[in-house]
């Protein structure tokens, strides 16, 4: 008979317990039961900025959600456990419920702390806690910008790690943002004076204001809220909206209730078998106080837990410490700290670089001799963090300066780290852990990451991860290959020069003189797509028919039920109304369910294959062209109203959306490019979730590149602030340019980047700085898709051979498919019965593909009926 663990609290520390015990085989012996006051499944706190372009909370969801249906793993939600008996061994919970436990795991965590401000409970405070905090502090922001005839004021009390977070959240909403911070800089925690100033400049030019050396006295409201904030310096800041983050405490109140030993500043005291003054009770994550402290980072909770899951299991593991580094984007600026950051070691050394036209500001602190890495701060530039971080305690093996000053001495490399090096901190994975996964197997990134569970947490140390994994398999003699596929031992972008060079205008040709065999479905969409960046032929001329993604040979998305859907491009969204007549007839007239894109256009649905040719013919005569919405192409420019209506607006945002997408309709490139133009910095076309981003300045325009949403969501970055409008377009050309001739297949820009050596910093050398050369071959490259764009459902249409294609039965042309059938809901049909996931998307999704947006693509070989499965578009 199995005995019964029970876990108080369902957050990271808590989900990383379960998952480990059951990982060790721990259900033979154990029944686990998990309460969590909550109604949500564990979920990734770090990352709780990111819920705000996240399209659902699901999204931020931890592990495998298959863990918590698995037998023996019973997790109850919107259950806080509020008493414990350790006499009876029993618990019991907010609902009534009473339950058995022979061993008891404390995970409640910590609360957000409010410092004892009057007025700190009035309408508009808010803490920065989990989900629901952040969905009722953009409830609120939401409610003031309808109200409020101004931008809304904020506020947030608190300037270390979790104080910026909130300052960029509300940021990112368009709230006028001031930190307040007790402190002389901020982060005093993790960074020193120097670096704090760094901060505050960087902070301060991306529009957040900052007050240091500032202590709040009160805080002053009407009938609807927070208006007021006062100082003790009798200065004040009037606001709408309050967020405080000023720390947080332990949750031990189960524990004081239940007679535990309690530390005097809060935690649950335990040793390093993490076992509380009771035997059958222990103490993980940030409610335990082990070795005089509480710990309050992921990384040691995570390791506690391992602890408690090795001791149910009659394990001997203990916690000795843990390391407390970190490394954050706060507000667009990178921020890590790690070892002996402040130099508290004796006859400690700093070395420090400073570049302030740079915003990078860089630490290093080492022994007395120079030679043995202490511990470090980085400001501005942290993409060294987790080479350096592993160094801590060892030699440093080269100059420092090759590690601060850009274009320094070679440093040591992946290769050279000790099996010991700990490279993933957040789930305690060592580079010999790594080493030994591939060893055994694990012959990818996403292989070593499932079995070791490195990078799946704050994913920062997924770079060195892959490192790692390139060194072992050299290391064993398997070669590192980036060819395409069988058929071809170039990769995609070493293929598109050959065929830019080569003037190669067929897969036969490229096949018979450059690769073997007859090619497969990687390598003949993948040829079909650089032959399109190329203008090399229309999609359904000639041989590049055969060669198409099956969305691509029939110029639409296939869904479902086999039927497809039509979607006319709108530029940055704007529609006359008379446009919109002529949808909507056509709509009506072919009976297609309507809906409007995530990307300001209207989607028909529900299109027979033999009626694709009237449709589009149709909507040519009203003046539309094709949207590309089925291709690895440019989609949309997403745009607000701009200057021209809004009156936050301080750039025609709406003119400069639809010029672009004017320009770059029809680039293909290696995935979908989205862009988004906003008129100001309140953001409401959403623009640095896109490929490529413009939000308007007093100025001019600032350009993010290669953010996403999907699977993966990323924010976009800042490549080049304040341009004009020429500027700006020259720039996005050399980009998207750039980006086709060297991505791999299937990747999207934020990958793209991530991957590209030198990151960001290389990226904007090249692309903004020409530091290679390219800027007028880039430029003539665009120029030479723009003069020679031609729509690509109008060519189709005027060849009566690619016309002919569009039958749902070879030998009976116009022979609608009987198997399309409908039912109506809200007005409108949609298909009947339940249809089977397509195989064919889901693996294009693992490719590369995303949900949301407008079209998942699958590949495949084209099919001339419309029963063949497909892609989809969510």
């Amino acid at each position: 008979m199995r005995s019964t663990v029970v876990v108080a609290g369902a957050g990271m520390v808590a989900q990383h317990f379960v998952e480990t015990l059951v990982a060790q085989g721990g259900l033979e012996h154990w029944r686990v039961e998990v309460f969590g006051e909550e109604s949500r499944e564990p979920y990734d706190r770090v990352a709780l900025t990111s819920f705000f372009h996240a399209s659902s909370p699901d999204e931020l969801v931890l592990g495998e959600r298959s863990l918590w249906h698995t037998e023996g793993v019973d997790l109850h939600l919107g259950s806080r456990i509020v008493q414990v008996d350790p006499t009876a061994h029993l618990v019991r919970t907010s609902d009534g419920g009473e339950h058995h436990y022979d061993k008891l795991v404390l995970a409640t965590g910590s609360y957000a702390a409010k410092p004892p401000v009057p007025g700190n409970d009035m309408a508009g405070c808010f803490v920065y806690r989990t989900i629901d905090d952040v969905c009722a502090l953009r409830d609120w922001v939401r409610e003031h910008e309808r109200r409020l005839d101004r931008t809304v004021r904020g506020a947030v009390v608190g300037g270390g790690l979790l104080g910026l977070e909130a300052a960029g959240a509300l940021h990112g909403m368009g709230v006028e943002t001031t930190v307040v911070e007790f402190a002389d800089r901020l982060m005093p925690l993790q960074v020193d004076q120097a670096g704090g100033q760094a901060l505050v400049r960087m902070i301060e030019q991306l529009g957040v204001q900052v007050r240091t050396s500032t202590a709040s006295k009160q805080l002053l409201g009407d009938d609807t809220g927070v208006t007021r904030m006062e100082f003790a310096d009798g200065s004040g800041l009037d606001v709408d909206v309050v967020v405080f983050a000023t720390g947080v405490r332990p949750r031990d109140e189960l524990a004081r209730q239940a007679g535990l030993d309690v530390h005097p500043r809060g935690g649950v005291l335990a040793g390093e078998d993490c076992a509380t003054s009771d035997p059958d009770i222990v103490a993980i994550g940030e409610v335990a106080c082990i070795a005089g402290r509480v710990w309050g980072l992921v990384a040691p909770g995570n390791e506690m837990a391992e602890v408690a899951a090795s001791r149910l299991l009659g394990g001997d593991a203990t916690f000795t410490g843990a390391d407390l580094s970190t490394k954050l984007k706060l507000l667009g600026v990178d921020v890590a700290s790690f070892g002996d950051a402040f130099a508290k070691t004796e006859h400690a050394l700093e070395v420090v670089y400073s570049d302030p036209l740079a915003k990078v500001y860089k630490k290093l602190v080492l022994s007395d001799d120079a030679s043995v890495l202490l511990g470090g701060i980085l400001v501005g530039d942290a993409s060294d963090y987790a080479a350096l971080r592993l160094g801590v305690g060892r030699p440093l093996g080269c100059d420092p300066a090759a590690w601060l000053v850009p274009g320094g001495a070679e440093r040591p490399g992946a290769v050279d780290l000790p099996d010991d090096a700990k490279v993933c901190s957040c789930n305690n994975v060592s580079a010999g852990t790594i080493r030994t996964a591939v060893v055994d197997g694990a012959t990818d990134l996403a292989a070593v990451k499932k079995c070791t569970r490195a990078g799946t947490t704050c994913g920062s140390c997924i770079p060195l991860v892959k490192k790692i994994l390139d060194a072992q398999l050299l290391s064993m003699g398997v070669e590192v290959s980036n060819a395409l596929c069988e058929h071809f031992d170039h990769s995609r972008a070493e293929l598109f020069e050959i065929v830019r060079a080569s003037g190669i205008t067929t897969f036969s040709e490229l096949i018979s003189r450059y690769g073997t065999g007859l090619g497969c479905d990687i390598c003949r969409p993948t040829v079909a797509s650089i032959f399109s960046s190329l203008g090399r032929g229309q999609l359904l001329d000639g041989e590049n028919a055969a060669l198409q993604d099956t969305n691509d040979h029939f110029l639409a998305n296939m869904q479902k039920d086999g039927s497809y859907s039509v979607v006319p491009r709108v530029p940055g969204g704007e529609i006359t109304p008379a446009g919109l007549i002529a949808i909507g007839q056509i709509a009506s007239d072919f009976d297609l369910y309507t809906k409007i894109t995530g990307g300001q256009r209207i989607d028909l649905l529900g299109a027979r294959l033999e009626q694709l040719p009237l449709i589009w013919q149709r909507l040519l005569d009203a003046g539309f062209e094709c949207g590309h919405a089925y291709g690895k192409a440019m989609r949309t420019v997403k745009s607000c109203v701009g200057a021209s209506w809004c009156r936050y607006g301080v750039q025609d945002s709406t003119s400069m959306a639809i010029r672009l997408e004017n320009r770059y309709r029809g680039v293909r490139s290696p995935h979908k490019l989205k862009l988004g133009v906003s008129g100001c910095a309140r953001e409401c076309a959403e623009a640095q979730a896109k490929d490529i981003g413009v939000i308007a300045t007093e100025k001019g325009w600032n350009l993010y590149v290669c953010g996403n949403g999907g699977f993966t969501p990323v924010h976009a970055q800042l490549l080049a602030e304040d341009l004009d409008d020429e500027r700006l377009v020259t720039l996005i050309d050399r980009f998207i340019i750039f980006y086709i001739r060297t991505a791999d297949r299937l990747q999207r820009t934020a990958p793209w980047l991530q991957a590209l050596p030198g990151g960001l910093e290389h990226l904007k050398e090249v692309i903004v700085d020409d530091s290679l050369g390219l800027a007028a071959d880039l430029e003539a490259a665009m120029a030479a898709h723009v003069a020679g764009y031609r729509d690509e459902w109008a060519d189709a249409l005027h060849d009566p051979r690619k016309r002919a294609m569009f039958t749902s039965f070879l030998n009976a042309p116009g022979t609608p498919d009987p198997d399309l059938r409908y039912l109506v809901e809200r007005g409108q049909r949609r298909p009947d019965g339940p249809f089977p996931p397509s195989a064919i998307a889901a693996a294009d999704a693992t490719a590369g593909g995303e949900s949301g947006g407008e079209g998942l693509v699958a590949a495949g070989p084209p099919a001339p009926m419309a029963h063949a499965q497909g892609g989809m578009q969510r």
